[in-house]
């Protein structure tokens, strides 16, 4: 138990810790900017109106977003960039207690920050919910929560297939996370707005007060994720 606890400290004392840290809130501050940026910019661009080019817009923002951000701070942090992922990386034991935490206080902290940067860089007319997350019309609590957790379980599980697993290709990962996220936000954008990141939904709704369902958007993802992350271990994953 001293062990532990002691290797804990030091974890935290390290100067590379923070690195990381500053590596998860830089990160998922400038996706949560980008992803809502392009919502509240596509929606000047078509007043309002969610069409196929809007649509293609906003998933490739994120899409590439993810993209660019994963191979900017892979190589420190690994690129969680995504509370969901982190809490799966923990219970895989692909990360530590303590490492996982710090991660996951690092994207929480960055995505309000720049959810609050980008309301205040847009004219008060247009910042709307700021991207923040909502079920579509007719889309019931129950389908909401699936559809959040579905795609989570398939983003988690390309994460676990390409940068977690020490046979991939790791330099492709990001890629194949940034093209996934794409793909899912094309189908699930006019569903539930395509959550599948607590963060990416967090800082949005606390910088303009839309909570509606909001609950949907941690518990779907941590479980989507935590189940696809695992899924991968216990039937894709080498055997020491």
């Amino acid at each position: 138990m001293s062990k532990t606890f002691n290797s804990s400290v030091n974890q935290i004392k390290d100067i590379n810790t923070w690195k990381q840290f500053f590596a998860e809130f830089f990160a998922t501050g400038f996706f949560v900017f980008i992803g809502s940026g392009a919502v509240v910019s596509t929606g000047i661009a078509s007043s309002g109106v969610l069409d196929a080019g809007r649509l293609v817009a906003i998933a490739l923002a994120h899409g590439l977003a993810i993209c660019l951000l994963a191979y900017s701070v892979g190589h420190i942090s690994g690129g969680h960039i995504n509370p969901a992922i982190t809490i799966a990386a923990i219970i895989n034991r692909k990360i530590s207690w303590v490492m996982g935490n710090i991660f996951i206080l690092g994207q929480i902290s960055g995505a309000i920050v720049f959810a609050f940067i980008l309301k205040f860089v847009i004219p008060d007319v247009h910042e709307g919910n700021l991207g923040a997350h909502g079920l579509g019309e007719d889309v019931s609590i129950v389908m909401g929560f699936g559809i959040e957790l579905i795609f989570t379980f398939l983003l988690s599980f390309v994460v676990f297939a390409t940068a977690m697993d020490k046979r991939s290709t790791k330099f492709m990962a990001p890629l194949a996370i940034g093209i996934t996220v794409a793909v899912v936000h094309l189908v699930a954008v006019p569903l539930t707005g395509a959550g599948i990141n607590p963060a990416r939904s967090l800082g949005p709704a606390i910088a303009s007060g839309f909570w509606i369902n909001h609950w949907i958007y941690w518990v779907a993802p941590i479980f989507g994720s935590v189940l696809g992350g695992t899924f991968y271990q216990l039937v894709f994953a080498e055997r020491n």
